[in-house]
């Protein structure tokens, strides 16, 4: 069960800031740099304010391509129904909303990463509901949806296993299921579809280079 320090809402506002990412500066997301203390923080701090690791204080090159594949192909979404694996910042998510779906619902098993994903929406005033029950250890094609979206999963080995199939659960369904990854040491490109690849800034401090080329990939139902 992940953790929340006792404001998390005045805890995320008090060691972010509002920055543009990248990809998609129509968006401005609470998000670490270097002038903010959650850039700075150690593992004893976070402990201490009862926080896991940051991951959704930052936004990852794969969350970045498919937020931006969805804002240049808008149809793909309107109207429909959009769930957003592993949602982090919730950066798909909101473009996702401000495509005109019908509803988006961003998961992640981080509480704090739902709220800032919230905070997220509210700053750009979007509206997304949020969820953090283990997909993956549902039903397969479970939640119902029209749009699947996920963005970096496939950092570790059973991490990627796992997430795969469920995203080829939700495809053998005939949904549309669309993942962005920047070439992940666990991600395999097979069953997949080249939809759109963006070279993406990122900082040495989270990458091994300045740049990612990120992929987004629609993911196909096992033939």
């Amino acid at each position: 069960m992940s953790r929340l320090p006792q404001d998390p809402e005045g805890f995320i506002r008090a060691n972010t800031a509002l920055e543009a990412p990248a990809m998609v500066p129509e968006f401005k997301l609470w998000l670490a740099s270097e002038y903010v203390p959650i850039w700075q923080a150690t593992e004893a701090w976070l402990e201490e304010q009862n926080v896991d690791p940051p991951y959704w204080a930052f936004c990852w090159p794969g969350g970045q391509a498919v937020a931006r594949y969805l804002l240049d192909n808008p149809s793909l979404v309107a109207g429909k129904r959009v769930i957003d694996f592993a949602a982090g910042s919730g950066v798909s998510s909101m473009a996702a909303a401000r495509c005109g779906a019908a509803s988006v619902l961003a998961n992640d098993i981080d509480l704090l990463s739902l709220v800032a994903a919230r905070l997220n929406a509210s700053a750009n005033g979007l509206s997304i509901e949020t969820s953090q029950e283990d997909w993956l250890a549902g039903p397969p094609g479970s939640p119902e949806a029209d749009v699947v979206i996920a963005g970096d999963v496939c950092y570790e080995r059973e991490m990627s296993v796992r997430a795969l199939a469920w995203l080829r659960s939700h495809a053998a369904r005939g949904r549309l299921v669309l993942l962005g990854d920047p070439g992940r040491n666990y991600f395999s490109a097979q069953g997949l579809e080249e939809l759109g690849r963006y070279e993406i800034p990122t900082t040495l401090q989270l990458e091994n280079r300045g740049m990612r080329e990120t992929v987004v990939w629609r993911v196909l139902p096992v033939s």
